[in-house]
């Protein structure tokens, strides 16, 4: 009998539903000369210190930690007669842990080249794509080339059927960009009738077209390895590996078929990003899977993509915030570490610390399901024609919007646009957010106008709408009846040295006092006030910003800036025709953000549910249970919260959170939930209820209990 498979007594551990107890991960990436360098009994007395009940450990693929058989499977020079990656397995096991084993299959060795020069990939110029960090090795083809159909499947079921896992998980499996492959070109022809494109350019149909090439290949290669896995080990599943925004990558009626969870890849802020950006991750996975587990992977090292220090050491507040933040919005933790040789330990204390926090929340994490009136809409259909690297960009009117509900103390979730047919789905939400939603097909507008027909609230932002599905320009907006907003001219830009004038009181002018007006927009679109909309705010047409003589308005404001509507059924929408929430992501304009919250606040038509007040920023995740609502609040309060690593952690105080009982049900009491201290509840206008916190500095959970 192999060594590494199960005993009888563990497989309670090895049902088809394992991963529901999978729910800490550690992940350990060995590197060549780990074999003998590494200490086994150090990393199994992290696993148990950490809290860890998942384990993920590098197996094969680019290097095998393993004696593989595979012909062609490079095997590490250092491994002599060892096998570090089943040391660990049986470790692992022993701790009552779950197993994982990770392949990269994005890389070759010379010998594998030179037996299959068709594996690798090929750049636009027509040469062989040597590894643009490591050149002597190659780089791959993900797509058409035979070695991830035909030579990792070999890899896969080698380890599936020798050793004991519960799944096989794949990083950097998706491909480096188009491959230029004899074999790629007459696919994707036979696929499309096009040649490849030469750049990744939206406005491309070739590369359009290749993008949903691209999807199908990763979709059905998905299928083809978990196929593989099941094949061996029936209970266990193969895994890719994704980025927050990789799901309009795949079909995702096959992912919900083999993928029991998902796992976000997001290692860590980088450049100027905000700490929340890790609880992002959790509400874009669940607006498309919304009962799937989602892990999010963090990074013990600093993650700056131009500065590679793979084998390095975060702060610790920055760590433990970023998987604080991801557990507060119903992300599983999961950290990495990069090379299994320990020369700095400052990242295993604040890992302990974070991994506790989720322990003690997961009973009311496991209990309570989240909840919020407000949705933005996860613009699917118009990222899925952009880029990886274009990516970030296409999705900076959304992380306005999202930071800007952030500083308004205002929970919220996320609703893909791919869901907006499925029954009940837009239903779930009052509000209805569309920060730049570019492009969108007809059926989706008709179910946003529908249920604006019905009493919903609609918020729409940016270009949306004004392009169809495929991309293609449209004549008219999209959502041109419920908005009652004519486009009259598209959207041009960049401009410069614009703005925007207050035309008369309205709420949604409310707090500019002193001003006759404010910044505008980058880019701005013409439109018109149709029926019985109305347009508290003009455009004040832009004028030269140099010379400085000339920096003065020649015209008077007309074109409408905002145009606000009250439906027959009760509801409202707000159609803001310029970029506003990239404006505000860029610059962090104070009036931006205020035009954004008057605009949801307005919009919701009453006082909110839940919000949070404090004397700082503090992300609040809202969640309820039968009898039970779950708030979780994450400070933010930090002098680098917008660009890492934070150094210290800086409590927050004055924390008020505000809840409106349900119909019906009266409040019988409310506690922390870490420690168990009760918090006194104080009821107000219309029985609104607030619950004041004591100072903190990273995050409390509060549960209020209904009788």
């Amino acid at each position: 009998m192999n060594q590494h498979l199960p005993t009888p007594q563990a497989d309670r551990l090895r049902q088809p539903d394992w991963y529901r107890t999978a729910t800490r991960w550690s992940q350990l990436t060995f590197v060549e000369d780990d074999p003998i360098r590494y200490d086994p009994d150090l990393w199994l007395e992290i696993f148990r210190s950490t809290r860890s009940n998942a384990v993920c450990l590098s197996a094969g693929g680019y290097i095998a930690f393993y004696p593989s058989k595979v012909p062609l499977h490079y095997v590490s020079k250092d491994i002599g007669d060892t096998d570090p990656f089943g040391r660990l397995v049986d470790g692992a096991r022993a701790l009552g842990m779950h197993v994982m084993a990770r392949v990269d299959p994005h890389a070759i060795h010379q010998d594998a080249a030179d037996a299959h020069p068709e594996w690798i990939a090929v750049d636009r110029d027509g040469n062989k794509r040597r590894h643009w960090a490591y050149p002597d090795v190659w780089v791959t083809c993900a797509y058409a080339s035979g070695y991830n159909t035909e030579f990792m499947p070999k890899v896969i079921k080698e380890l599936a059927r020798d050793y004991d896992i519960d799944a096989v998980f794949a990083n950097r499996w998706q491909g480096h960009g188009i491959c230029y492959c004899d074999a790629c070109r007459d696919q994707f022809h036979a696929f499309s009738g096009l040649g490849l494109p030469r750049e990744a350019d939206a406005d491309d149909p070739a590369y359009r077209a290749w993008s949903a090439w691209k999807r199908q290949v990763l979709s059905k290669l998905v299928v083809q390895w978990d196929e593989v896995v099941r094949a061996q080990r029936p209970h266990a599943s193969f895994i890719p590996n994704m980025a927050g925004n990789m799901l309009m990558e795949f079909e995702t009626v096959l992912i919900e078929r083999h993928c029991p969870f998902l796992v976000v890849d997001h290692q860590g802020r980088h450049g100027v990003q905000p700490v929340w950006m890790a609880g992002r991750n959790g509400k874009r996975m669940r607006a498309v899977f919304p009962d799937r587990p989602a892990v999010l992977i963090t990074s013990v090292r600093p993650e700056e993509p131009q500065h590679r220090w793979k084998d390095s050491v975060n702060t610790a507040p920055e760590t433990e915030a970023w998987i604080t933040d991801g557990t507060a919005h119903g992300m599983l933790p999961w950290y990495t570490k990069f090379n299994a040789v320990v020369p700095d330990r400052r990242w295993i204390a604040p890992v302990e610390r974070a991994f506790a926090t989720h322990a003690a929340l997961e009973p009311a994490l496991a209990r309570t399901q989240p909840a919020a009136e407000i949705a933005i809409l996860d613009a699917a259909t118009t990222l899925r024609h952009h880029g990886w690297e274009a990516r970030s960009a296409a999705e900076v009117d959304e992380k306005g919007f999202y930071h800007a509900l952030v500083e308004a103390g205002l929970p919220f979730e996320f609703l893909s646009d791919t869901e907006l047919g499925a029954p009940g789905a837009i239903d779930r939400f009052r509000l209805l957010i569309l920060p730049n939603a570019v492009c969108l097909s007809d059926a989706q507008c008709q179910a946003i106008e529908a249920w604006v027909d019905r009493g919903g609230r609609l918020l729409v932002a940016g270009e949306s709408a004004t392009c169809d599905a495929d991309a293609t320009p449209r004549d008219r907006l999209g959502l041109e009846a419920a908005l009652g907003s004519r486009m009259t001219a598209r959207p041009r830009g960049p401009v410069k040295n614009t703005y925007v004038h207050i035309a008369e009181d309205h709420p949604l002018t409310a707090g500019y006092d002193g001003a006759e007006r404010f910044i505008g927009g980058l880019r701005l679109m013409t439109v018109e006030a149709v029926g019985d909309a109305i347009a508290p705010l003009l455009y004040v047409p832009d004028f030269p910003d140099l010379p400085m003589e000339e920096v003065y308005p020649r015209d008077a404001p007309v074109a409408p800036a905002l145009i606000a509507r009250e439906t027959p059924a009760g509801g409202c929408t707000v159609h803001i025709p310029w970029n506003i929430g990239a404006t505000f992501h860029e610059v962090m304009a104070a009036d931006h953000q205020r035009l954004i919250e008057n605009a949801v606040r307005w919009c919701l038509g009453k006082t909110p549910e839940a919000e949070v007040t404090a004397d700082g920023v503090v992300d609040l995740a809202l969640r309820e249970g039968r009898d039970e609502t779950l708030a979780l609040v994450t400070n933010l309060t930090n002098p680098m919260m917008m660009k890492g690593p934070l150094r210290r952690l800086y409590p927050v105080s004055n924390v008020q959170l505000h809840i409106v009982p349900p119909v019906g049900r009266r409040c019988g009491g409310a506690k922390l939930v870490a420690s168990g201290r009760a918090l006194e509840v104080a009821t107000g206008v219309n029985g609104r209820l607030s619950i004041a916190l004591p100072p903190f500095e990273l995050t409390e959970a509060v549960q209020v209990t209904w009788a």
